[in-house]
């Protein structure tokens, strides 16, 4: 099993972004933390890095299930989606697969909530 789910998409670095968040909106996820990785690593470390950003999506009503039924599992909150241009120029589209990160979890009652996020996350994915 992957631990993302990712699609090249057809545009700018920037129309990513842009519509990466209004799909993630239409599944009922905001957008809690905006990190440019890119302009972080120029500042602390000096390094040229490829356009790179970290959008850190919560779906509220999932996010309250799963804390309810594992308090801990805020370590894994919220669900990070990646959006890089490649050398090439490729945009990519990346969504964690919160399937893979609920192994690590013993908690079968965390299975049905992942699976559901999953098939939002997926869906986000396969619309851009």
């Amino acid at each position: 099993m992957s631990y993302y789910i990712s699609t090249k998409f057809n545009g700018t670095f920037d129309e990513a972004i842009e519509k990466t968040t209004a799909e993630l909106k239409k599944e009922g996820f905001g957008i809690l933390t905006e990190i440019d990785v890119t302009e972080t690593l120029k500042k602390k470390l000096d390094v040229d890095f490829k356009k790179y950003r970290i959008l850190g999506a919560c779906n509220p009503g999932f996010a309250h299930q799963a804390l309810l039924k594992e308090d801990k599992i805020g370590t894994m909150l919220p669900c990070n989606v990646i959006v890089e241009e490649h050398e090439n120029g490729d945009v990519e589209v990346s969504a964690v697969n919160p399937m893979a990160s609920m192994q690590a979890v013993e908690n079968e009652g965390l299975g049905e909530i992942a699976n559901q996020v999953r098939d939002r996350l997926e869906k986000v994915i396969q619309n851009l």
